[in-house]
Protein backbone atom coordinates (compact mmCIF):
# COMPACT_ATOMS: atom_id res chain seq x y z
CA UNK A 1 0.00 0.00 0.00
CA UNK A 2 1.23 3.59 -0.87
CA UNK A 3 0.78 6.22 1.21
CA UNK A 4 1.52 9.81 1.02
CA UNK A 5 3.94 11.50 3.04
CA UNK A 6 1.18 13.25 5.13
CA UNK A 7 -0.18 9.88 5.64
CA UNK A 8 2.80 8.75 6.82
CA UNK A 9 3.27 11.81 9.74
CA UNK A 10 -0.18 11.08 10.60
CA UNK A 11 0.53 7.54 11.53
CA UNK A 12 3.99 8.16 13.67
CA UNK A 13 1.50 11.14 15.24
CA UNK A 14 -1.16 8.77 15.97
CA UNK A 15 1.79 6.39 16.97
CA UNK A 16 2.33 8.72 19.86
CA UNK A 17 -0.82 8.64 22.58
CA UNK A 18 -1.83 10.29 26.06
CA UNK A 19 0.35 7.50 27.76
CA UNK A 20 3.50 8.69 26.08
CA UNK A 21 6.10 10.67 27.29
CA UNK A 22 8.57 12.12 24.34
CA UNK A 23 12.25 12.24 24.96
CA UNK A 24 14.59 14.46 22.75
CA UNK A 25 17.89 13.89 23.48
CA UNK A 26 20.69 16.11 22.79
CA UNK A 27 23.67 14.32 21.68
CA UNK A 28 27.33 15.35 22.00
CA UNK A 29 30.96 13.49 22.37
CA UNK A 30 31.03 13.95 26.00
CA UNK A 31 28.08 15.37 27.83
CA UNK A 32 24.02 15.17 26.77
CA UNK A 33 21.28 16.61 27.26
CA UNK A 34 17.43 15.38 27.35
CA UNK A 35 14.39 17.27 28.09
CA UNK A 36 11.08 15.14 28.23
CA UNK A 37 7.30 16.62 26.84
CA UNK A 38 4.04 14.36 26.89
CA UNK A 39 2.37 14.03 23.08
CA UNK A 40 1.03 17.35 22.68
CA UNK A 41 4.85 19.12 23.12
CA UNK A 42 3.91 20.45 26.67
CA UNK A 43 7.13 20.13 28.77
CA UNK A 44 6.94 18.09 31.76
CA UNK A 45 10.33 18.91 33.48
CA UNK A 46 11.71 21.98 35.13
CA UNK A 47 14.94 21.65 33.84
CA UNK A 48 16.31 19.59 31.24
CA UNK A 49 18.85 17.04 32.32
CA UNK A 50 22.52 16.83 31.39
CA UNK A 51 24.19 13.10 31.45
CA UNK A 52 27.70 11.78 31.10
CA UNK A 53 28.43 9.45 27.62
CA UNK A 54 29.18 6.49 29.85
CA UNK A 55 26.94 3.66 31.22
CA UNK A 56 26.36 5.62 35.10
CA UNK A 57 24.97 8.63 32.59
CA UNK A 58 22.61 6.40 30.96
CA UNK A 59 21.47 4.50 33.90
CA UNK A 60 20.78 8.45 35.49
CA UNK A 61 18.49 9.18 32.15
CA UNK A 62 16.70 5.79 32.72
CA UNK A 63 15.89 6.61 36.20
CA UNK A 64 14.54 9.92 35.82
CA UNK A 65 12.67 8.85 32.90
CA UNK A 66 10.93 6.43 35.00
CA UNK A 67 10.16 9.23 37.87
CA UNK A 68 8.72 11.34 34.61
CA UNK A 69 6.54 8.32 33.80
CA UNK A 70 5.49 7.68 37.54
CA UNK A 71 4.96 11.25 38.33
CA UNK A 72 3.11 11.93 35.31
CA UNK A 73 0.89 8.35 35.72
CA UNK A 74 2.13 7.37 32.08
CA UNK A 75 3.42 4.00 31.03
CA UNK A 76 4.73 4.94 27.59
CA UNK A 77 8.04 6.39 26.36
CA UNK A 78 9.73 6.99 22.81
CA UNK A 79 12.89 9.05 22.71
CA UNK A 80 14.43 10.87 19.48
CA UNK A 81 17.71 11.48 18.88
CA UNK A 82 19.78 12.96 15.56
CA UNK A 83 21.68 10.77 14.19
CA UNK A 84 24.53 12.95 13.68
CA UNK A 85 28.37 12.29 14.09
CA UNK A 86 28.95 8.73 15.11
CA UNK A 87 28.29 9.63 19.44
CA UNK A 88 24.88 8.23 19.06
CA UNK A 89 25.01 5.01 18.11
CA UNK A 90 26.01 3.75 21.62
CA UNK A 91 23.52 5.30 23.44
CA UNK A 92 20.43 4.63 21.04
CA UNK A 93 21.84 0.63 20.87
CA UNK A 94 21.43 0.53 24.79
CA UNK A 95 18.33 2.65 25.01
CA UNK A 96 16.92 -0.88 22.76
CA UNK A 97 18.83 -2.96 24.77
CA UNK A 98 16.32 -1.70 27.70
CA UNK A 99 13.22 -1.86 25.91
CA UNK A 100 12.84 1.79 25.01
CA UNK A 101 11.80 2.68 21.50
CA UNK A 102 14.36 4.90 20.13
CA UNK A 103 13.60 6.94 16.74
CA UNK A 104 15.66 9.26 14.49
CA UNK A 105 15.29 13.14 13.66
CA UNK A 106 16.67 14.74 10.79
CA UNK A 107 19.07 17.65 11.94
CA UNK A 108 17.52 20.00 8.95
CA UNK A 109 14.48 19.63 10.67
CA UNK A 110 15.76 20.60 13.95
CA UNK A 111 17.53 23.37 12.66
CA UNK A 112 14.43 24.73 10.89
CA UNK A 113 12.22 24.43 14.06
CA UNK A 114 13.85 26.12 16.50
CA UNK A 115 12.24 29.35 16.11
CA UNK A 116 9.07 27.71 16.97
CA UNK A 117 9.88 27.66 20.48
CA UNK A 118 11.23 31.47 21.36
CA UNK A 119 11.44 32.90 17.84
CA UNK A 120 14.86 32.40 18.48
CA UNK A 121 17.73 30.53 16.00
CA UNK A 122 19.92 30.20 19.06
CA UNK A 123 21.41 27.01 20.08
CA UNK A 124 21.86 25.24 23.55
CA UNK A 125 21.84 21.62 24.56
CA UNK A 126 18.72 22.05 26.40
CA UNK A 127 16.79 23.77 24.15
CA UNK A 128 17.91 21.19 20.87
CA UNK A 129 16.60 18.55 23.35
CA UNK A 130 13.75 19.66 23.80
CA UNK A 131 12.84 20.86 19.98
CA UNK A 132 14.12 17.41 18.98
CA UNK A 133 11.09 16.06 21.19
CA UNK A 134 8.74 18.70 20.16
CA UNK A 135 9.81 17.59 16.39
CA UNK A 136 9.10 14.01 17.27
CA UNK A 137 5.32 14.72 18.65
CA UNK A 138 4.53 16.15 15.00
CA UNK A 139 5.53 12.76 13.60
CA UNK A 140 9.03 14.04 12.02
CA UNK A 141 10.84 11.20 13.00
CA UNK A 142 11.71 7.80 11.86
CA UNK A 143 12.58 4.38 13.47
CA UNK A 144 16.25 3.42 14.20
CA UNK A 145 16.74 0.13 14.56
CA UNK A 146 20.16 -1.22 14.07
CA UNK A 147 21.65 -2.91 11.47
CA UNK A 148 22.05 -7.04 11.92
CA UNK A 149 25.99 -8.49 12.41
CA UNK A 150 26.57 -9.51 8.84
CA UNK A 151 25.16 -5.31 7.65
CA UNK A 152 27.88 -4.74 10.22
CA UNK A 153 30.50 -6.68 8.99
CA UNK A 154 30.00 -6.13 5.50
CA UNK A 155 30.32 -2.30 6.44
CA UNK A 156 33.48 -2.32 8.45
CA UNK A 157 35.47 -4.49 5.57
CA UNK A 158 34.64 -1.67 3.26
CA UNK A 159 35.63 1.25 5.77
CA UNK A 160 39.01 -0.83 6.30
CA UNK A 161 39.29 -1.34 2.37
CA UNK A 162 38.66 2.51 1.96
CA UNK A 163 41.65 3.10 4.55
CA UNK A 164 43.87 0.74 2.80
CA UNK A 165 43.34 2.30 -0.10
CA UNK A 166 43.70 5.77 0.55
CA UNK A 167 46.44 5.18 2.45
CA UNK A 168 48.24 3.19 -0.23
CA UNK A 169 47.12 6.45 -2.86
CA UNK A 170 48.53 8.31 -0.50
CA UNK A 171 51.84 6.99 -0.23
CA UNK A 172 52.20 6.49 -3.95
CA UNK A 173 51.63 10.26 -4.47
CA UNK A 174 54.82 10.73 -2.04
CA UNK A 175 56.97 8.70 -3.43
CA UNK A 176 56.42 9.95 -6.95
CA UNK A 177 56.98 13.57 -5.60
CA UNK A 178 60.12 12.07 -4.05
CA UNK A 179 61.54 10.90 -7.37
CA UNK A 180 59.85 13.76 -9.21
CA UNK A 181 62.51 15.97 -6.84
CA UNK A 182 65.41 14.13 -6.32
CA UNK A 183 65.76 11.89 -9.48
CA UNK A 184 63.19 13.17 -12.05
CA UNK A 185 64.60 11.40 -14.98
CA UNK A 186 63.70 7.87 -13.38
CA UNK A 187 60.48 7.09 -14.96
CA UNK A 188 62.14 7.70 -18.30
CA UNK A 189 64.14 4.42 -17.57
CA UNK A 190 61.64 2.41 -15.70
CA UNK A 191 58.08 3.54 -16.86
CA UNK A 192 56.57 2.18 -13.67
CA UNK A 193 58.29 3.39 -10.67
CA UNK A 194 56.52 0.39 -8.79
CA UNK A 195 58.07 -2.35 -11.18
CA UNK A 196 60.17 -5.20 -9.56
CA UNK A 197 63.27 -3.76 -11.05
CA UNK A 198 62.45 -0.16 -10.06
CA UNK A 199 61.85 -0.82 -6.82
CA UNK A 200 65.08 -3.04 -6.74
CA UNK A 201 66.73 0.16 -8.13
CA UNK A 202 65.38 2.81 -5.48
CA UNK A 203 65.90 0.68 -2.70
CA UNK A 204 69.43 0.36 -3.55
CA UNK A 205 70.92 3.28 -5.66
CA UNK A 206 68.06 6.21 -4.58
CA UNK A 207 69.43 9.05 -5.75
CA UNK A 208 71.62 10.20 -8.79
CA UNK A 209 74.92 9.99 -7.36
CA UNK A 210 75.09 6.95 -5.88
CA UNK A 211 75.13 5.71 -9.32
CA UNK A 212 77.66 8.12 -11.28
CA UNK A 213 80.87 6.13 -10.23
CA UNK A 214 79.40 2.54 -11.03
CA UNK A 215 79.52 0.22 -13.36
CA UNK A 216 76.98 -2.35 -15.29
CA UNK A 217 77.58 -5.27 -13.01
CA UNK A 218 78.14 -3.34 -10.32
CA UNK A 219 74.23 -2.23 -10.52
CA UNK A 220 73.15 -6.06 -11.54
CA UNK A 221 74.62 -6.57 -8.23
CA UNK A 222 72.75 -4.18 -6.33
CA UNK A 223 69.39 -5.78 -7.81
CA UNK A 224 70.32 -9.39 -6.45
CA UNK A 225 70.96 -7.76 -3.16
CA UNK A 226 67.10 -6.56 -3.77
CA UNK A 227 66.25 -10.52 -4.38
CA UNK A 228 65.87 -9.90 -7.86
CA UNK A 229 66.23 -13.50 -9.79
CA UNK A 230 66.56 -12.38 -12.99
CA UNK A 231 68.44 -9.00 -12.72
CA UNK A 232 71.09 -9.89 -15.26
CA UNK A 233 70.30 -10.87 -19.27
CA UNK A 234 70.54 -8.93 -22.15
CA UNK A 235 67.52 -6.76 -21.08
CA UNK A 236 68.56 -6.48 -17.64
CA UNK A 237 72.54 -5.25 -18.86
CA UNK A 238 70.73 -2.90 -21.17
CA UNK A 239 68.16 -1.49 -18.60
CA UNK A 240 71.54 -1.40 -16.56
CA UNK A 241 73.30 0.85 -18.77
CA UNK A 242 69.93 3.48 -19.80
CA UNK A 243 70.24 3.86 -15.85
CA UNK A 244 73.76 4.88 -15.78
CA UNK A 245 74.14 6.87 -18.73
CA UNK A 246 70.56 8.84 -17.33
CA UNK A 247 71.86 9.30 -14.17
CA UNK A 248 74.67 10.75 -15.31
CA UNK A 249 72.93 13.42 -16.93
CA UNK A 250 70.36 14.18 -13.93
CA UNK A 251 69.24 17.25 -12.79
CA UNK A 252 68.21 16.12 -9.51
CA UNK A 253 70.06 17.76 -6.63
CA UNK A 254 70.26 16.67 -3.14
CA UNK A 255 72.39 18.33 -0.58
CA UNK A 256 71.00 16.47 2.10
CA UNK A 257 71.08 13.06 1.24
CA UNK A 258 70.77 10.72 3.72
CA UNK A 259 67.97 12.36 4.89
CA UNK A 260 66.58 11.86 1.45
CA UNK A 261 67.34 8.18 1.33
CA UNK A 262 65.82 7.55 4.93
CA UNK A 263 62.45 9.46 3.89
CA UNK A 264 62.29 6.87 0.93
CA UNK A 265 63.14 3.71 2.54
CA UNK A 266 60.56 4.88 5.33
CA UNK A 267 57.91 5.57 2.16
CA UNK A 268 59.01 2.01 0.61
CA UNK A 269 58.75 0.26 4.02
CA UNK A 270 55.14 2.17 4.11
CA UNK A 271 54.36 1.42 1.08
CA UNK A 272 55.45 -2.70 1.24
CA UNK A 273 53.53 -2.78 3.98
CA UNK A 274 49.82 -1.74 2.60
CA UNK A 275 50.89 -3.71 -0.60
CA UNK A 276 50.49 -7.15 1.60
Amino acid sequence: MNCTRNEIENQRIERITTEHVVVGIDIAKEKHAAQVTDYRGRVLTKRALSFSNTVEGYEILRHWIQEVLAKQNKDQVLVGLEPTGHYWHNLANWLLDMDIEVVLVNPVTTHRNKENRDNSPSKNDPKDALVIADVVTRGYYTDYAPHQPGFEQIKSIISEREFWANDHSALRNRIVRWIDIYFPEFTKVFKEWDGVRALATLRAFPLPMDLKQLQVEEVIEGWIAQGMKRASGRSGRAKAAALLRTAARSVGRCPVAGEARRELMRLLEAYTGVQQ
